[in-house]
């Protein structure tokens, strides 16, 4: 995978933390199905405190592997599987 396409993967995918981490994502996303689709298996039974921390330790998961990405390119292919 290109460094652009990288950036812009990460770009979506840490918004899409933030927006449950911080801007109400957590509250909608609490007890239903979508969240189940979205971030777990078991998320529809965790609280809305559960799922910013789910969120918060993905961000910081994400972010490591950007980081790892953009000085190790072979790590791209791994993540992205478009080698």
């Amino acid at each position: 995978m290109s460094l652009l396409p990288w950036i812009a993967l990460h770009a979506l995918t840490a918004l899409f933390w933030l927006w449950i981490l911080r801007w109400g994502g957590a509250h909608w996303l609490e007890g239903t199905f979508a969240s189940g689709v979205l971030v777990s298996i078991f998320a529809p039974r965790w609280s809305e405190e559960g799922l910013r921390m789910c969120a918060l330790l993905m961000l910081i998961v994400c972010g490591i592997s950007f980081v790892l990405g953009l000085f190790m390119p072979g790590l791209r292919c791994w993540y992205g599987g478009a080698c």
